[in-house]
């Protein structure tokens, strides 16, 4: 689950700063992180792309 920090956390080999969006804490520890009020969900984009139907190649 990718969070977006509220606060700065940092641990042994980490460092995180407000408004920093990371994903490195599993899903049970980044809910818990949301639920304590340091961390906001990120929602994750959905690209949509217009691609063109292709055409059957038609020879005379």
């Amino acid at each position: 689950m990718k969070i977006k920090m509220l606060v700065g956390l940092a641990g042994a080999d980490f460092a995180l700063s407000p408004q920093e969006e990371t994903d490195r804490f599993g899903d049970a520890e980044a809910k818990r992180l949301v639920e304590a009020g340091y961390a906001a969900p990120v929602a994750e984009e959905v690209v949509e792309r217009a691609v063109k139907p292709r055409v059957a190649e038609k020879r005379g």
